[in-house]
């Protein structure tokens, strides 16, 4: 990359392609510098430190995983906006598993905003249920970790049985929508 070309938004870019080759543990600021092929005080000029960078990372990847979940349950509610909200969902995550697994979980103000997008969207997708904001928001939290877990075990190959991910996946995506469809008696 040549240096003129060197901007905050560059250094995101070359950091993710070297968390999609190399892995989360790769990331040092040494070794974006290496990559972008300038010395690493250079990257001070675009990003304060490595939290900083790896927050820009995590708006990236959630600005990237909202546009392509937004774009599957565009015309779509209820079970079939579910469903394609969790399938988008872990695509995403076996396609690029050393990319998510860099994303910062933690509710840094600049990622918190990124995710938004993305809890907008899956409260948009739950609105046919009938829910008030408040289920809106539990009901939002288990399809998170449902999806969340599922796709990380996957990419992190932790499912050993000789049973097919994509039938098991599905009977994950019935369980969910079921339950949505099945008010909590709280007693």
């Amino acid at each position: 990359m040549a240096r003129a070309a060197l901007s905050a938004g560059a250094v995101v870019d070359v950091a993710l392609r070297l968390v999609d080759e190399e892995g989360a543990a790769a990331l040092t600021l040494a070794a974006v510098a290496s990559r972008a092929g300038v010395a690493t005080p250079s990257l001070y000029k675009h990003v304060r430190n490595l939290a900083e960078l790896r927050a820009l990372m995590s708006v990236q990847i959630m600005d990237d995983l909202a546009e392509r979940i937004g774009a599957a349950v565009l015309g779509r509610s209820a079970d079939e906006a579910i469903r394609a909200l969790m399938t988008t969902w872990r695509e995403y995550v076996v396609e690029h598993p050393h990319r998510y697994s860099a994303l910062v979980q933690a509710p840094e103000p600049m990622v918190a905003r990124a995710g938004q997008r993305l809890v907008d969207i899956m409260l948009a997708a739950l609105r046919a249920y009938g829910m008030d904001d408040t289920e809106a928001i539990h009901a939002t939290r288990c399809l998170r970790a449902a999806m969340h877990g599922f796709a990380v075990l996957q990419a992190e190959n932790a499912f050993q049985r000789p049973e097919k991910l994509d039938e098991t996946y599905d009977l994950l995506i019935h369980m969910v929508v079921t339950g949505l469809r099945t008010p909590l008696r709280r007693t």
